[in-house]
């Protein structure tokens, strides 16, 4: 049934594949993803990566099309087929012109239900994001959170690296792509979402069209909620600059607590007027870049701060982290202080919802880790609600008095990471 009163509309077809819409019909484009309620987390070592390699190898040549015709047709559609991996996710998905969705729909489709894995494609994807890994490597930013998570959550799957290493892709031959790849892509699995200027029983029939013949399977997937280490990792590499994760243990996604802890990580390194950036950079100009942040998963999450700074700076830029942590558990924020941060997450929300691409991928997260959809006005009204004690209270959980866990990338030959007061 669907409800003429609302714009979101949701409906599971026989075989378990879920659909959900958002009719917008002030706009004349339509985005829609193909989503996939596992990423890799959901691996265990020895298939590390595998999710990634799959979400690549799909676009090299499906039963229907080369990987030629696959790029020409998402060309000439006006659309950019795309796809992302990420740690309890996969995606695939376009943005066209309403016109075009359902061409676009029978392409993206075939992607996921007709790959063949061929062996020499295989080969060259492998090399392929084994230069992805190499691109991390050579990326202080985004390899310094790399390996701090690896050792913020040692032997666990949220801690691996979502690209997988060089020993698992040699493991990945068509057998064993196509054995997970079975295994994981089934219609239980998969939530179709889609906003924009469509309309829901439209979008059902299109769906159902390519996957509603798709066989039901039982699809097997654990996970495990990680424990948090606080270790102490300093690496020694040839760059100008040292770049720093100093972080701790924060709610889950999912946590009845997650807005306030959005609005403490706004107060503490969400923007210009945030305390890590104003202590940081402007009154110590110690560092051009400096923020907070917030990475949660259904069961577990972190919070940090990450600063780029010049060697001889890094301690003074730990203690200086350390003490807004510590003074976020000690004093309670201003009012003026927090109704900033709650306006400054209101608008950046709003916005992010502007484009259908960002209503689609909102449709589908919220399916897969809620399995109900909040309204733009419930999440304000969750913001609004959100009280000086309350920050406080979560600063006092997330701070608690041990020790952060620390990881810096740079030229730091002569620091010891024992002598590092880490405590809050």
């Amino acid at each position: 049934m669907v409800d003429q009163s609302s714009p979101i509309n949701k409906t599971v077809l026989a075989n378990g594949l879920t659909i959900i819409t958002e009719q917008m019909n002030h706009v004349r484009s339509a985005s829609v993803g193909i989503w996939v309620r596992s990423g890799s987390r959901h691996e265990d070592a020895e298939r590390n990566g595998i999710s990634h390699f799959i979400e690549h190898t799909l676009f090299k040549g499906t039963r229907n099309r080369s990987s030629r015709e696959i790029a020409i047709e998402s060309d000439a559609i006006g659309g950019n087929v795309d796809a992302f991996t990420a740690r309890e996710v996969a995606s695939y998905y376009v943005k066209v012109l309403d016109e075009h969705l359902p061409r676009a729909f029978d392409l993206l489709s075939d992607l996921v239900t007709a790959p063949l894995f061929d062996d020499e494609e295989l080969d060259r994807e492998r090399n392929v994001v084994m230069e992805e890994i190499k691109m991390v490597e050579d990326t202080p930013d985004d390899l310094v959170h790399e390996v701090f998570v690896a050792n913020f959550w040692p032997r666990h799957p949220l801690g691996r690296s979502i690209l997988g290493t060089a020993e698992t892709l040699a493991t990945f031959d068509h057998n064993r792509v196509t054995d997970y790849f079975t295994s994981v892509y089934t219609p239980r699995n998969l939530v179709v979402s889609g906003a924009g200027h469509i309309t829901h029983e439209r979008f059902i029939d299109m769906v159902a069209e390519h996957l509603g013949d798709l066989k039901d399977r039982k699809t097997d997937l654990k996970a495990s909620a990680p424990s948090a280490a606080s270790p102490r990792i300093i690496i020694s590499k040839d760059l100008e600059q040292a770049h720093l994760i100093l972080g701790t243990r924060s709610p889950s996604m999912i946590s009845d607590d997650r807005y306030s802890v959005h609005v403490l990580n706004t107060i503490l390194g969400g923007g210009m007027s945030s305390r890590l950036f104003q202590t940081i950079r402007e009154e110590k100009g110690l560092a051009y870049t400096v923020f907070s942040g917030v990475n949660a998963y259904t069961d577990a999450g972190y919070m940090s701060m990450y600063a780029a700074t010049s060697p001889e700076h890094l301690a003074e830029v730990i203690r200086l982290g350390i003490d807004e942590f510590s003074r976020a558990k000690r004093e309670r924020v201003t009012d003026a202080e927090l109704q900033r941060a709650k306006d400054q997450l209101k608008v950046s929300i709003m916005l992010s919802l502007e484009s259908t691409s960002a209503r689609m991928s909102n449709l589908a997260r919220q399916e897969i880790f809620f399995h109900r959809q909040f309204t733009l006005d419930e999440i304000i009204e969750r913001i609004d609600r959100v009280t000086v004690d309350d920050v406080h209270r979560v600063a006092g959980e997330i701070f608690d008095g041990g020790d952060m866990a620390v990881t810096a990338l740079g030229p730091l030959d002569s620091i010891d990471p024992d002598k590092i007061q880490l405590a809050c």
